[in-house]
């Protein structure tokens, strides 16, 4: 049988749906029992896995035979207390993490563990403060100094509203002729702000995906949504929390760029950053130069009870 080429954009468990390079979309299922060599997943395929598949005798039905290697991938704990993980997308040219200062809040402990993990993975990353038309009185402080940090370290940020279309132009620019990984908290807007950008798409992309019921869950899923100005969006289901997977507590701090930048001025070439002297990190806190929450945040990253260190088997 002739074999064909494609990419998941859509994974439901044992199911998926992959989009051959003209576009044409079928359902298919994996063959077997997969592993990815390394990685204790609970997803053997994820959206953005390139695939090469055959037709079933009745020609609509898909078996996928191989998942070719990943340029990358996203990943978090399945949950806080598992020894496995999830594989939220893969093959990005960008990670975007939606954030909200209410309604519901995200924490710059959250932003931090997503930006940590883009950084791993060398995928740029980009954050997206929505629902900016809600914020008001002492939160537009807030706003202003969340933004100045990461804008400041190099990450693009944008001020979005999909209610007002604030933000609309910027965020077009930043995913046009990209795959971009969109994720967040649940209720942060990610629906609501890639249908004012390309109105209609979520129900569209629904129609031509659900032709197999018995492969969607009642969980929701990671989804890949073509763009009309070029490029695809992954829309991601809302995420509590991100557990750092695969880290060694050595590696963390050179997932903050600032002290990446400092960690060759300290006295010991081993220095966590913690409690020892002459350390250039401390000495840039004290100064001011190293923002407290990123710092804190790098302490809570460090000293997680349920950090899962470097375990590739």
């Amino acid at each position: 049988m002739d074999l064909h080429e494609g990419v998941v954009v859509r994974s439901t468990g044992s199911w998926c749906t992959v989009m051959s390079p003209g576009g044409i979309v079928t359902e298919c299922k994996l063959k077997g029992n997969f592993r990815i060599r390394g990685i204790r997943s609970t997803n053997p395929l994820a959206v953005g896995d390139k695939v090469k598949f055959i037709l079933q005798p009745d020609q609509e039905v898909g078996l996928i035979q191989s998942i070719s290697d990943r340029q990358n991938f996203i990943i978090r704990k399945a949950t806080r207390l598992s020894k496995q993980s999830h594989i939220i997308a893969a093959n990005v040219d960008q990670a975007v993490v939606m954030v909200t200062l209410s309604k519901p809040r995200t924490s710059t402990g959250f932003i931090d563990r997503f930006l940590v993990t883009a950084e791993a993975y060398h995928i740029p990353a980009a954050i997206l403060f929505n629902k900016c038309d809600l914020i008001t009185g002492h939160e537009l402080d807030r706003l202003d100094e969340l933004f100045s940090l990461y804008s400041s370290l190099g990450y693009s940020c944008i001020r979005t509203s999909a209610l007002t279309g604030a933000g609309k132009a910027e965020t077009i620019a930043l995913l046009k002729d990209k795959i971009s990984l969109i994720s967040g908290h649940s209720g942060v807007g990610k629906t609501a702000l890639i249908n004012s950008i390309e109105p209609g798409l979520m129900r569209k992309v629904g129609e031509i995906s659900d032709y197999h019921n018995k492969g969607k869950h009642t969980t929701t899923f990671a989804e890949m949504l073509p763009l009309s100005f070029g490029g695809f969006v992954i829309d991601t289901p809302g995420i509590k929390e991100f557990g750092l997977v695969h880290f060694d507590r050595q590696e963390v701090a050179e997932r903050f760029p600032e002290m990446r930048n400092l960690m060759h001025q300290c006295q010991f070439n081993d220095c966590t950053h913690l409690h020892e002297p002459g350390c250039a990190v401390k000495k840039a806190l004290a100064e001011g130069r190293i923002h407290p929450d990123r710092y804190n945040n790098y302490i809570s990253i460090v000293n997680d009870e349920y950090f899962e260190e470097s375990e590739w088997d």
